[in-house]
Order: C-alpha cells, then sequence, then structure tokens
C-alpha cells in the first residue's frame, strides 16, 4: 500500500467503527433488528401459532392476548424458545422482540 492510501485506509477503518457504534445499544450490545427478527417468526414461530390459533397473526391480535407489555414480550419470547428448543440467544430474542413491536404491538418506548 502506498503512502498516500494508507491515511485513506485507516479513515475508512475509523469510518466502518463509527457507523458501528451507532448501530448498538447503550450497553454495547448490537440494536434489535426487526428483519432478523422476522425471518425468525417466520422460521419458528408461526407453525406453532397456526396450529394453536388456526392464524399464525392471531397470538398476538387476539383480544385476550398475554403481552401487554415489552416486559411481557420479552418473557413470552424467553418461554416460547425455551419450550419449542429453537436456541436463540438473547440478542436474537431481542431481534424477534423487534419485529413483533413493530409489526403488532407497537409498544411506547
Amino acid at each position: 500500500m502506498s503512502a498516500c492510501a494508507r491515511p485513506v485506509a485507516v479513515a475508512a477503518l475509523w469510518m466502518l467503527a463509527a457507523a458501528g457504534a451507532l448501530a448498538q445499544q447503550p450497553g454495547g450490545s448490537p440494536a434489535p433488528d426487526a428483519a432478523q427478527g422476522k425471518a425468525m417468526v417466520d422460521k419458528d414461530c408461526n407453525g406453532c401459532h397456526v396450529r394453536r390459533f388456526g392464524d399464525a397473526a392471531a397470538a398476538y391480535t387476539r383480544i385476550d392476548r398475554r403481552v401487554n407489555t415489552p416486559a411481557q414480550l420479552k418473557a413470552q419470547i424467553a418461554y416460547c424458545n425455551s419450550q419449542l428448543g429453537t436456541g436463540y440467544f438473547p440478542e436474537e430474542e431481542e431481534h424477534i422482540a423487534a419485529y413483533l413491536d413493530l409489526q403488532y404491538y407497537r409498544f411506547k418506548p
């Protein structure tokens, strides 16, 4: 690498690092990604919900739903994760929560 190209490469690395920092939560973990959450819900959650409710969305939209707060949503996702044996890490559960909140719940921050 030439001497002229080196500062440009270093600047590019700094920009990438800064961009990554912007996409993180205050604790340093990556921000939840609703798109990843949707893929997980489609893959692992919807089948169970169809068997139980006849419609995958009914688990989230029924009048007597169990989830009414963000904490309840996270607890329900953790419960389903353990019951189905999907093996999602807590960060992946956060992706699912982000998707479900965006799609169905719309909890206030």
